[in-house]
């Protein structure tokens, strides 16, 4: 348990109002990290809290949500404070109520996420490294998605397989893999699109009538790749799918390259 009123004097350094007997109360969405709704003078306010040495991911998460946030194309939390305590790194962002999506939401929600991802760079990557749940992500900028792909991907699971105990087979897979899935890109280049970078079922919902996204792990890269991770688990309906094609339809051959990128 942190230390509450250490974290508390913190948030008023950032003029989140918290009072001192508060009572945070533990709520879902901590898988990774510990979860809480803490009122204060103003309105309820979302905030995980870990070991201190969680600040580089906790910074690394607020500056995505700003980065997303700044698209101004599906919603995203307000980032009101990041921070380390004595004991304690924390991450504090605005409270959103949830309700159930409707088709009308999906289908709003894969045309602001086609809208996203038609803010892009020139380079593939970011300015800095993030994690993608608690496994380090590599974002190098490159002028090359293959290579970026190769080396800052594939070839960085590979490597954590490895020194994980996994060799043999997979790693002669993947590296026959890693050597040959240029192919896939012959005639296909791929702008590089702002991503939330983790976008499964879990980490959107929707309020009000629209999505919000959250727990990202931005970057910037092939937009197909965010596809990919919305059809590994669910949580996704025909709406969503149909909107986003209407409004930036898939390139031929994406198909074979989503089943390339959920191996990530």
């Amino acid at each position: 348990m942190p230390d509450w009123q250490d974290i508390f004097a913190a948030l008023r350094e950032d003029a989140v109002s918290v009072a001192d007997n508060a009572s945070p109360r533990s709520v879902g969405g901590g898988d990774i990290s510990a979860a809480w709704q803490i009122d204060t003078d103003d309105a309820a306010v979302f905030v995980k809290t870990g070991p201190g040495n969680s600040l580089d991911m906790f910074e690394a998460e607020a500056e995505g949500l700003r980065e997303l946030r700044a698209v101004k194309a599906v919603r995203v939390p307000d980032v009101l404070a990041c921070g380390v305590t004595a004991d304690a790194a924390y991450l504090a962002i605005e409270w959103i109520e949830f309700d159930r999506p409707t088709s009308d939401t999906e289908r709003l929600f894969g045309q602001q996420l086609a809208a996203m991802h038609r803010n892009c760079k020139k380079k593939f990557g970011w300015h800095r490294d993030n994690t993608i749940g608690k496994t380090p992500q590599h974002n190098q900028w490159s002028s090359d998605w293959v290579e970026f792909f190769r080396h800052q991907r594939l070839g960085f699971q590979l490597q954590l397989a490895s020194s994980n105990g996994f060799g043999g087979e997979l790693q002669s897979a993947g590296t026959e893999l890693s050597e040959n899935f240029a192919l896939l890109f012959h005639d296909y280049q791929p702008a590089a699109s702002i991503l939330h970078g983790d976008l499964w079922g879990g980490n959107w919902a929707a309020t009000n009538g629209q999505a919000v996204i959250f727990d990202p792990a931005v970057y910037y890269g092939d937009r197909e790749s965010d596809i990919a991770m919305t059809k590994l688990f669910g949580g996704f309906g025909p709406e969503f799918y149909a909107a986003y094609q209407e409004s930036w339809p898939m390139e031929p051959g994406y198909e074979n390259r989503l089943k390339l990128y959920q191996l990530y």
